[in-house]
C-alpha cells in the first residue's frame, strides 16, 4: 500500500511540472486541419464549410458526452458481475496481487 502511494504521489509532482512547463512556455500551434486539411482542400479548389452539426455552440458536445457516459454505465452495471466475478471460496487477498 505505501508503494502505491509513493507511486500516486511522483505521478501527481510528474503531471503538476509538466502542466507548469506545458503553461509557461504555451504557444499557438496550428491544428491538422488548419495546417493539413484546409491547405490542401484550397489546392483542390475546395473552400472550408461549417460542419453539419456544429459541437462548438453551447452544450450540445456535454450533452453528447453525457448520453455515452450514460449508456456506458448501463452496459457497465448490467454486467457488473460478469466484468467483477465473486471471489471464490477459500480466495484470499494475497492470491489476487
Amino acid at each position: 500500500m505505501k508503494r502505491v502511494l509513493i507511486a500516486c504521489g511522483i505521478v501527481l509532482v510528474v503531471a503538476l511540472i509538466a502542466w507548469l512547463v506545458l503553461t509557461r512556455f504555451h504557444s499557438e500551434w496550428a491544428g491538422v486541419d488548419e495546417s493539413v486539411v484546409e491547405k490542401y482542400a484550397a489546392e483542390a479548389g475546395r473552400e472550408a464549410r461549417d460542419p453539419f452539426i456544429n459541437t462548438d455552440q453551447g452544450d450540445l458536445l456535454l450533452f453528447v458526452f453525457l448520453i455515452a457516459g450514460a449508456a456506458g454505465g448501463f452496459v457497465g452495471g448490467y454486467y457488473f458481475h460478469e466484468l467483477f466475478p465473486p471471489r471464490k471460496t477459500g480466495e484470499s487477498n494475497a492470491a489476487r496481487v
